[in-house]
């Protein structure tokens, strides 16, 4: 319905998202990507950071009242913090999650099954060593992680940024085999995402962007 307005209303209900969008990003951390032609249910996916959770919700709520959100719905939202990871030394606490330019990216809810929890943490370090040792192999790939316990209704929210959707491929393929995958609860859904521009992801919605180059008719 939203496609068969007019293309002044279509413009100015893209406008108001991208106004509150920018106003969110002045000082926290906005990312936009497109899941057009990726996925059946969903044409954009924001992430947007904050050290607050405050703003977030007021970003929401200001969302909320833009011309686009009128006609939109949001099939899927996932909220999750940053924290240190019990299982590698190596790793800092980023503040801010996603912000290479690198092409792509894909993200999921993650669960563990109950009896991960059970096993002392020695034996988890032991066994996640060499899960994390296959992400190594990867070091085209970056790999963020970000915790929902007792937040929202996943433990994790896994994102990996890349340049070859390839490449992702072969590393989950890869992690199929090890033996922390055997206590995998939930890796779904699975979104892959085109990092763009926040006014290009909103003219992949109506496809002005590719209409504005398509060639002339002979």
């Amino acid at each position: 319905a939203w496609r068969r307005r007019s293309a002044t209303e279509r413009a100015a209900d893209k406008g108001e998202f991208l106004a509150a969008c920018e106003d969110f990003a002045e000082d926290r951390s906005l990312r936009a990507y497109s899941t057009v032609g990726t996925r059946g249910d969903t044409d954009l996916l924001i992430l947007s950071q904050s050290p607050l959770l405050e703003d977030l919700h007021t970003f929401h709520v200001v969302v909320a009242q833009s011309g686009l959100a009128r006609w939109a719905a949001i099939p899927h939202s996932y909220l999750a913090m940053t924290k240190p990871s019990p299982y590698s030394e190596e790793e800092s606490v980023r503040p801010e999650i996603c912000t290479s330019e690198r092409r792509y990216l894909f993200v999921y809810p993650f669960e563990k099954k109950r009896e991960w929890y059970r096993l002392p943490l020695d034996e988890r370090r032991r066994i996640m060593a060499d899960h994390i040792e296959v992400g190594r192999r990867y070091p085209q790939i970056t790999i963020n992680t970000a915790y929902s316990f007792g937040l929202d209704d996943q433990e994790f929210v896994v994102s990996f940024e890349a340049d070859e959707p390839g490449e992702f491929l072969d590393l989950v393929q890869e992690l199929r085999g090890t033996e922390s995958s055997a206590y995998t609860l939930r890796d779904t859904p699975i979104f892959t995402c085109v990092s763009m521009s926040l006014p290009r992801t909103l003219d992949a919605l109506d496809g002005t962007a590719a209409a504005a180059v398509a060639p002339s008719p002979a």
